[in-house]
């Protein structure tokens, strides 16, 4: 999540701008990049409660110490809310989830670097001050109630629309935390078959990645409660876009989606305006209610689209979002599951050949199965994890072309190594945790802030 945005540009009347932007995202091979984002909870170490924005070890003294080590601020009502430095951000989900944004940078190797040296820089200021940061899906512990609330006006925005659209937004917005990879696509068809390959293959890196098996102190049921959430937040911008699937697909085809997808919010003169539940293309002929007579610029365009969650989202790029938080050693492992499939072609057509005839019932199915069973999802006459396995080996065959060596002589494949021993064993880090908890912990969460804090 960015800061807050500037309006920029002409008048917008005409769908064909909106068209133009996205394909404007094209590039060729060798400029492809990769970036990571992962969000974490922090914590106060001595009662675990999750960090207020202010006082002396909240996020706000967080955001100050981190400071040190270059990053430029940027506030919002006099409240600083991010954080910048070469190409990367620092931001605030709405409970406070610490989120870091990553620069697209040319290899695995490189986010990874990144993504090591903001945890060192974190646990660096949170040792100070007493505090800790967790890499899990969802909030273990504390229920919603018990959640601070950051001084970011989009988010009171949201919060109040997801009360109507869904029983389990505030959750997300509140009590979730995810690992993201972006990705680039050379031309339209491009991004078409990665935006197909990479919804088809959603479920398995949910099921991979699953580590949210708690809420509330308890065993949820289920092995992802974050991806749970997302069945049942806004069904207007959440899913799996079976659209993509159409033979029309193209980037005027997600264009009209988001199109219809209503809005939340517009931003004028440094304040936040609630347009929820209005129409963006009321706004394009001068109609939105709540600005009349205004048209939008290619900033709202932009904020409109990061309002937008399905599982995997276009912009200039392509998000894939399907996956759990975890400890530091498999944040490296999404960029490079998804560098591996989608940056060499063949790798990509094999992808896509192991995924083309699978039906948007199949797909649902896989969708809403594997928050609950992970890797022991059925599937045809096997198992999602013996999908895995397979798609697994497509990737670090895509990783192993590449043949990108890092100071150590190690290619990008070692990154696969922890996913390799999930798939192969057909345990989940979730189904870890629980053992744990019925174990060791004694039906105890608590250690939990201890064992798996970065």
């Amino acid at each position: 999540m960015s800061g807050p945005p500037k309006s920029a540009g002409p008048p917008i009347t005409d769908k064909r701008d909106l068209v133009a932007y996205l394909a404007a995202g094209c590039k060729p091979p060798s400029d492809w990049r990769v970036g990571t984002e992962h969000e974490k909870f922090g914590f106060h170490l001595d009662d675990l409660r999750p960090l207020a924005y202010d006082g002396p070890s909240g996020i706000r003294a967080m955001l100050e110490g981190l400071q040190r080590f270059g990053w430029e601020p940027f506030d919002e009502g006099g409240n600083v809310i991010g954080l910048r430095y070469r190409g990367q951000s620092v931001t605030l989900e709405p409970g406070g989830q610490f989120e870091l944004s990553g620069a697209p940078l040319a290899t695995v190797h490189e986010t990874c670097d990144e993504v090591n040296t903001h945890l060192a820089q974190v646990k660096a200021v949170a040792d100070a001050l007493g505090v800790g940061f967790l890499g899990l899906g969802a909030q273990p512990k504390w229920r919603r109630e018990d959640i601070p609330i950051m001084p970011k006006a989009r988010y009171d925005i949201m919060r109040a629309h997801m009360k109507i659209r869904g029983k389990l937004g505030l959750d997300m917005m509140l009590r979730t935390c995810t690992v993201q990879a972006n990705l680039d696509f050379g031309d339209e068809a491009d991004m078409v078959t990665k935006m197909r390959v990479g919804l088809a293959l959603q479920p398995v890196a949910t099921a991979l990645f699953a580590n949210s098996p708690f809420i509330d102190g308890r065993p949820s049921g289920l092995l992802s409660y974050r991806s749970w959430v997302w069945t049942d937040t806004d069904p207007d911008r959440c899913g799996m876009l079976p659209f993509v699937f159409d033979p029309d697909m193209s980037f005027e085809r997600y264009v009209d989606h988001a199109l219809d997808v209503p809005m939340y919010f517009v931003y004028r003169d440094d304040r936040y305006i609630d347009a929820s539940g209005q129409s963006f293309r009321d706004f394009m002929a001068g109609k939105l209610p709540a600005l009349p007579g205004e048209r939008p610029r290619i900033t709202d365009w932009e904020d409109h689209l990061t309002t937008l969650f399905p599982e995997v989202r276009l912009k200039r790029y392509i998000e894939m979002r399907g996956a759990d938080g975890g400890p530091w050693r498999r944040l490296c492992a999404l960029p490079a599951l998804w560098v591996g499939l989608l940056y060499d072609q063949g790798v990509l057509d094999a992808a896509w050949r192991l995924v083309s005839d699978w039906t948007i019932e199949e797909q649902a199915g896989l969708r809403d199965l594997a928050p609950r069973r992970a890797l022991a999802t059925p599937f045809r006459d096997r198992t999602l994890r013996e999908v895995a396995v397979e798609v697994l080996a497509l990737a670090r065959e895509g990783l192993k072309r590449r043949a990108l060596i890092d100071s150590g002589g190690l290619d990008e494949t070692h990154y696969l190594d922890s996913l390799d021993a999930i798939a192969e064993s057909g345990r989940t880090p979730a189904e870890e945790l629980l053992d744990a908890f019925h174990g060791r912990w004694g039906g105890s969460v608590d250690p939990v802030f201890r064992e798996y804090a970065y």
